[in-house]
């Protein structure tokens, strides 16, 4: 049966690579032959390099509460946390379905972007694990390192999840334990960058561990970030460099790059990598609301992003993906 009637099948397939990523769900029920087709890895390749896939950044973002109000006074109440997209070029972005059943446990979903449908995973293997670092290959797997246990104790353990195989295995132990570490995915390795053992318990170290896929083996690199510091803002640059944020810039961790925030920008918990920019996500104005700016790193340019009323709240992480 033909993708379309009347039409080869070549000029099908040209037509349904043309069909922006939030329309796959509705697609895939046209027929069998579009899910078939839309559920191929070399759909997802043929758009790619064509120029027809979409980049849009997702965020693990607490939601807003109408009645808050910005400014210094802290609220015990503990934040509600969803995906949210961003689309770049567009103001503002859909939102995505908050996590499916309890959203304060360490059960394991993933999200499939083709069907619009969450699906419940294989929890992580071993001990309950809590501020680990966490990045992704972005060819079907993802790597965790690190965090703490139950009793508070800094882990040096970690493990990779193979999506399409929905398994995980083991990686060896890193050389320290790493407790509120980031994880990195650059230049071909997973990085473990900062964090600190079980005695040190908040203060923060400069080494780094990088593991390489090809001999399975961990690697020490000492004083990557240069200070003592919370490493959560560290993040991959397109242009194969590393950035986080430090000392109210953005600076680059192995190449010499340091850009000032704008000026009504207080603070940034989160950066995130796109297509050649950088995202920042932080409170506007000293303790107040959180606002996004956007970084052009040819260009050493800020323009700031207009965010709808819903999508201010704050941002615990985020990533980029082409779809």
């Amino acid at each position: 049966m033909d993708l379309i009637p009347g039409l080869p099948d070549d000029i099908g397939f040209e037509c349904l690579a043309r069909v922006p990523y939030t329309h796959f769900p509705n697609a895939t029920f046209v027929c069998r032959g579009w899910k078939s087709e839309l559920g191929l890895p070399a759909f997802q390749h043929h758009r790619k390099h064509a120029g027809l896939s979409q980049r849009v950044i997702i965020m693990v973002q607490s939601k807003v509460d109408p009645a808050r109000k910005y400014g210094l006074r802290k609220y015990s109440a503990a934040p509600v946390y969803r995906l949210t997209v961003f689309e770049p070029g567009r103001v503002g972005g859909p939102g995505c379905r908050p996590y499916p059943g309890s959203q304060t446990g360490y059960r394991f979903f993933v999200k499939c972007f083709l069907s619009a449908t969450w699906r419940r995973g294989p929890d992580m293997p071993g001990c309950t694990r809590s501020f680990f670092g966490c990045a992704s290959d972005n060819v079907g797997k993802v790597f965790v390192a690190g965090g703490h246990d139950n009793e508070k104790n800094a882990l040096r353990s970690g493990w990779v999840y193979d999506v399409a195989d929905d398994v995980w295995a083991p990686l060896p132990d890193m050389v320290e334990e790493r407790d509120e570490c980031k994880g990195v995915f650059h230049r071909g390795r997973f990085y473990v960058i900062g964090g600190y053992n079980t005695l040190m318990q908040g203060q923060f170290g400069k080494s780094a561990e990088c593991f390489d896929l090809s001999t399975w083996r961990w690697e020490t690199m000492d004083g990557l970030l240069g200070d003592d510091t919370c490493p959560r803002t560290c993040v991959a640059g397109g242009d194969g460099v590393m950035y986080m944020y430090q000392d109210g810039a953005v600076v680059a961790l192995d190449h010499s790059f340091r850009m000032r925030l704008p000026s009504d920008m207080d603070s940034v918990p989160c950066l995130i990598e796109c297509d050649g920019r950088l995202l920042a996500v932080g409170s506007v104005g000293f303790g107040g609301r959180h606002g996004v700016y956007e970084l052009d790193l040819k260009r050493s340019t800020w323009t700031k992003v207009e965010v709808p009323e819903e999508y201010l709240g704050h941002v615990q992480s985020g990533c980029c993906l082409e779809l």
